[in-house]
């Protein structure tokens, strides 16, 4: 069971660069007021979603303890990335403040990952 929650910690973290990577790429455009939801943003958030919800399964079926408070608020900040890339996936220039949201809200989960324990 152990080599599997690593394997899914892994995509978990390929689901993030691709979310954080996305929204990188997107600064210099963002500046210019040219940034863009990418698709790539939208399936690093959804691995996000799906192999975060398997890590907390398989971490309960082999009998860790997992923080459901952390888990919950990882949970909603997640949801609020999902939505608004999801939303604006097909605008060609998306607001500022919704790039920005993303690439903050995506920040902030990577260190409430780290950070909270």
């Amino acid at each position: 069971m152990d080599v599997l929650i690593h394997v899914f910690v892994g995509l978990h973290i390929v689901g993030i660069a691709a979310l954080l990577g996305g929204f990188l790429a997107q600064l210099k455009p963002m500046r210019a007021g040219e940034g863009r939801m990418t698709q790539g943003m939208l399936h690093g958030a959804l691995t996000m979603l799906v192999t975060g919800a398997a890590l907390v399964g398989f971490n309960q079926a082999d009998g860790n303890s997992v923080n459901n408070i952390k888990i919950g608020v990882k949970l909603a900040l997640l949801i609020v990335v999902l939505g608004l890339v999801y939303v604006k996936r097909d605008e060609e220039k998306v607001e500022t403040a919704a790039l920005g949201a993303v690439g903050l809200l995506t920040t902030a989960n990577i260190f409430i990952a780290v950070l909270w324990t």
